[in-house]
């Protein structure tokens, strides 16, 4: 059992403080805008609101699930964190969509290696490639044919080991995705995001990653699922996703 804090309880934070809960980890969960923030639903799951302040003390791995570009805005609660501490960042930069544009990142700077500079301290990269929806409701037991694999990238093997047993206990089998600086990798829109493949098919989706192709694949987001229609489903844009690599 770890002890894990999660800051931000959005659609894909809430369900991790619900999931890794469940699973059986000691779980507090947090967010900027206060704790009527938290979904009824996550307490339920046994994971414990608290205050953004109190949240991060004692814990042994913090899952960052907030907006990417505004980890900065958290280096100061971090500076009394443990050095050991893991911490997990979830999020993407969809620039001009959900983030102003970042001019490092544009540049060619990686998302987490920005986060890591921004917040002061290493970052592992997961959850970040699977949709909310695929995260609510496909996870399966481990074993389970055409389970689901979600990459998972760190500096630091022991950090990036941790990380990876805690993508398990979420329901999907995690894949050593190497350094920090290879996360780029799995970053909007490669053919590894999103796309919902299992632990044989995802190699050969991260080693096919093109990071100016796969930047305006991101970048036509807002045109394509425009295209699907009102309420796609998962599937639906799945299935967008990986057409866009074809």
């Amino acid at each position: 059992m770890a002890k894990i804090t999660v800051i931000g309880a959005g659609a894909i934070g809430g369900n991790l403080a619900a999931k890794l809960s469940t699973a059986g980890h000691d779980v507090r969960v947090a967010d900027a805008r206060g704790r009527e923030a938290v979904a009824a639903e996550v307490p339920v799951s046994g994971a414990r609101v608290a205050a953004l302040e109190e949240s991060v003390q004692g814990s042994d791995v913090i899952v960052l699930s907030i907006p990417f570009g505004v980890a900065g805005q958290l280096a100061d609660l971090f500076a009394s964190v443990p050095d050991e501490t893991v911490v997990i960042d979830t999020a993407n930069y969809y620039p001009g969509m959900l983030s102003e544009p970042i001019e490092a990142v544009d540049n060619g700077q990686v998302e987490s290696v920005y986060t890591a500079e921004q917040l002061g301290r290493p970052v592992v990269k997961a959850w970040n490639a699977a949709l909310a929806g695929t995260q609510r409701t496909r996870g399966a037991p481990a074993g389970t044919a055409g389970r689901i694999a979600i990459p998972v990238a760190g500096d630091s093997e022991e950090a990036r080991k941790l990380a990876m047993s805690l993508v398990d206990d979420t329901g999907f089998d995690p894949y050593d995705a190497g350094t920090l600086a290879d996360s780029w990798r799995q970053q909007p829109n490669s053919p590894a995001y999103c796309t919902e493949l299992t632990l044989d098919e995802l190699p050969a989706a991260l080693a096919a990653a093109d990071r100016t192709h796969d930047a305006r694949v991101r970048d036509s987001l807002p045109q394509r699922l425009a295209a699907l229609g009102a309420d796609p489903t998962i599937d639906d844009i799945v299935e967008m996703n990986r057409a866009a690599h074809r």
